[in-house]
């Protein structure tokens, strides 16, 4: 009797005769997943929302008074130097991180190259983000940022306002333009190619 194919030792078919499973798992196969790493990985994230959130405690009780501390000793009570002060940071720390905004919604770009244009805005926006948790914090450091500003950095506040403002301002100017240039750049490379 003449043995199968499959059964010979050079065949190509599986020994036990079946066809190899290529299909989809059946449904009664369902995954289930594994207690022990989801609890610990609730564990982990727990942990890390109360870490940050002390942080943030310890943060929003020492930040406001040496920010108001580091402007009081730049401006030394000088209404003119509060004012340039704060024209400065409010400008230069608005404007900047505008401009890594706009660099991380551009297309054809990495989700990685977009997250580090979005840790760098937020990173040179915390001096402003610190004169706002001053200006409307509740709790005592940012009152006591508030003082420390009266005496020593007059005018660094409302410097500050109108630098954010002129930074947004030349931020969008800056926007349109490149936008702009390059609707005119597509264009320009439209008609080449139609001519071609």
């Amino acid at each position: 009797m003449a043995q199968n194919a499959s059964d010979e030792p050079g065949g190509t078919g599986p020994s036990s005769g079946g066809p190899t499973p290529t299909g989809p798992t059946p449904a009664g196969a369902r995954w289930k997943p594994d207690w022990r790493d989801v609890v610990k990985r609730l564990i982990g994230v727990v942990a890390v929302i109360v870490a940050v959130w002390l942080v943030y405690l310890f943060l929003s009780a020492f930040l406001p008074r040496w920010w108001a501390q580091v402007i009081g000793n730049a401006v030394d009570g000088s209404f003119s130097a509060g004012a340039w002060w704060g024209l400065v940071v409010g400008a230069v720390f608005t404007l900047v991180p505008l401009l890594f905004l706009m660099q991380a919604a551009l297309p054809r770009r990495s989700w990685q190259l977009r997250g580090a244009f979005v840790v760098l805005a937020a990173l040179f926006a915390v001096p402003n983000l610190l004169t706002l948790g001053i200006v409307l914090g509740t709790s005592n450091a940012a009152h006591a940022g508030e003082r420390i500003l009266d005496v020593d950095g007059p005018a660094f506040r409302g410097g500050s306002v109108w630098g954010a403002v002129a930074g947004a301002v030349v931020a969008l100017v800056i926007v349109t333009m490149s936008v702009l240039y390059r609707r005119r750049g597509q264009r320009l490379r439209e008609l080449r190619a139609k001519q071609s």
